[in-house]
């Protein structure tokens, strides 16, 4: 009696040590933020707050800059290459039936899982029921809809009239935007805020990884009018845009630029593009302010101390750099993304890493830092060695893809893109990191083989 008792004790010690995982999701929200300097207006105190709280990977970028294969490669731990799944419409777990998610592995190993909002791909049939103990749904019919959060239609608030910008009738129905007469406590990102920090106000019995995934500044742009009266029109800047930014690229990644989704020519003859950047800017902001309402939680409850922090987005997003609109590219705009980790004990307030590295990381880095076995099968290399010190390099690419065939790779020096036809585009990050000069004509052979070796070898 006596032996199991103590076993007992020194498992709940165990339990009671073990680090606490608090895991935010933003989305479609590229590298706008005050602590990244991708816009010189931005406003984004609480994502500054936690970057300056803990490390913030400044060279962090997608696996893949498309909503359902970025999330089921970061929660998955698997590339699109390795995976098969490549684009929006593809179930994941049909093509990974054995596969052990992110929380799924945390489930395994004595922790509760917990989630809310958008972490795998929103529509029907993506989130998994196998990884969590419990999952938030703003909208209370979404579980009998197959776990759909049903954003972007009602009870999603929007304005009467819908839609109310040119962009509809060229794209799909989401590319709108306005400001609506609604309270913060009305949209659904509030509202798993609210779940996420009723969460963390409380002490557990056992440590868990708790999971919050905001909607916004995803299309379409509606949020409170206050947030919209931040950035005054006339006061707006946009992008800095070249001209002829795709006088130099390959016919391939023209038509990627230039799909009907996209039609910058349409917003700037409309005069719309600055009202666009408003609407991105004010959805920035939004969510921003969600994010904080759960960091104030966190701050504020018993469970700060332990309870590791780890924010992404799922890709970057463009607003009429190389003529092109949203994400779907394999340009810097559309994959590099804000990306922090805040580790009590291990990382050290403000710090930056400025080495390139992967959302695909995210898996076996939060796996290290709450000390679970390693995942077979998973792509990512654990960053603690960063974590513990930003200057220690990578010694690696980044790779991103988009579609079957089409990817790109990072480094330090150098970003790389190889299409399905064997089209190239190479830029100097050092002297260009706008992108505007395709050296890929002219560079020797031996640089582009070094760094199209670091491209997947089989799909």
């Amino acid at each position: 009696m006596m032996t199991r008792r103590l076993f007992l004790g020194a498992l709940a010690a165990q339990q009671a040590a073990r680090p606490n995982v608090l895991m935010i999701a933003v989305d479609d929200w590229n590298d706008w933020v005050g602590a990244l300097g991708g816009h010189p207006q931005v406003k984004t105190p609480n994502l500054d707050r936690l970057a300056a709280r803990g490390l913030l990977f400044t060279d962090a970028h997608t696996a893949s800059p498309l909503c359902n294969p970025s999330r089921t490669a970061l929660m998955t731990g698997r590339m699109p290459a390795t995976s098969g799944v490549y684009g929006n419409e593809q179930k994941w777990r049909p093509r990974m039936p054995n596969a052990v998610t992110l929380p799924q592995h945390f489930k395994a190993n004595g922790y509760t899982t917990h989630g809310g909002g958008k972490l795998f791909h929103h529509g029907k049939g993506f989130n998994d029921p196998a990884s969590w103990d419990e999952y938030f749904h703003w909208n209370p019919a979404a579980r009998a809809n197959d776990w759909h959060d049903n954003y972007s239609f009602p009870p999603d608030p929007e304005p009467a009239g819908r839609p109310l910008t040119p962009m509809p009738s060229v794209s799909w129905r989401n590319f709108d935007w306005s400001p609506v007469d609604v309270a913060d406590a009305d949209m659904p990102d509030y509202k798993v805020s609210s779940w996420a920090a009723a969460h963390l106000s409380k002490t557990h019995s056992s440590p868990f990884f708790l999971a919050a995934g905001m909607f916004r500044p995803h299309i379409p742009w509606f949020v409170p009018k206050k947030y919209y009266d931040m950035y005054p029109l006339d006061e707006v800047i946009v992008p800095n845009v070249k001209e002829d930014d795709l006088a130099d690229v390959p016919p391939i990644a023209r038509t990627f630029a230039l799909n009907a989704e996209s039609s910058h020519h349409l917003l700037v003859s409309t005069g719309n593009w600055k009202r666009a950047v408003q609407a991105y800017l004010a959805c920035i902001t939004f969510s921003d302010a969600m994010v904080g309402r759960i960091l104030d939680a966190l701050d504020a409850g018993p469970n700060r101390g332990n309870t590791i922090v780890c924010l992404w987005s799922d890709h970057g997003y463009h607003l009429g750099e190389k003529w092109h609109w949203h994400k779907q590219a394999l340009w810097q705009r559309a994959t590099h993304v804000p990306f922090i980790i805040a580790a009590p004990g291990v990382t050290k307030p403000g710090t930056r890493c400025d080495h390139p590295v992967s959302l695909i990381d995210v898996y076996p880095t939060l796996a290290d830092l709450a000390g679970l076995p390693k995942t077979q099968g998973v792509d990512g290399v654990s960053l603690r060695p960063q974590l513990h010190d930003p200057s220690t390099p990578t010694d690696r690419a980044v790779v991103s893809t988009y579609l079957k065939g089409n990817h790109c790779v990072y480094t330090s020096r150098w970003h790389y893109i190889r299409y399905n036809n064997g089209a190239e585009e190479l830029y100097d990050r050092r002297q260009d990191p706008h992108e505007w000069v395709n050296l890929a004509a002219g560079a020797s052979t031996e640089v582009k083989q070094a760094l199209a070796g670091h491209l997947p070898r089989v799909e």
